[in-house]
């Protein structure tokens, strides 16, 4: 899997990204932005679920002032700032079986989740 990354601003230095995607991921978000209008998806975390907090994925024209960039493989996601530190470190991966697909996160920062596995908590 390619390393993600996102280019520092200063001396011109190349830093770990936030964020990394797994192959499955990558194809997914190629697929949802390409187009005749091209898109931007930007994760954030808002407060919601059970468990306290849930991941949410939304389109994006344009980069927030302050999000953060992380670029792989050729797909650029969003982020959002207030999101970061809860999402720092994880890994955005693809399921699809037989009855659903979705979006997978998986998070070293939670400490708890709930039972139907749709919302989480970080300490």
């Amino acid at each position: 899997m390619a390393e993600a990354s996102v280019s520092a601003s200063r001396k011109g230095r190349v830093q770990k990204a936030a964020m990394t995607l797994t192959p499955s991921a990558v194809n997914r978000l190629r697929q949802l932005v390409e187009g005749p209008d091209p898109k931007l998806i930007r994760v954030a975390v808002k407060n919601k679920g059970c468990a306290g907090q849930s991941y949410v994925l939304e389109y994006a024209k344009e980069k927030g002032q302050h999000d953060e960039i992380v670029k792989q493989d050729g797909v650029t996601v969003l982020v959002e700032h207030k999101s970061l530190f809860k999402l720092i470190g994880s890994e955005m991966d693809y399921v699809k079986d037989r009855l659903s697909s979705k979006f997978v996160f998986n998070n070293p920062n939670v400490k708890e989740n709930c039972g139907c596995g749709e919302s989480f908590s970080v300490q």
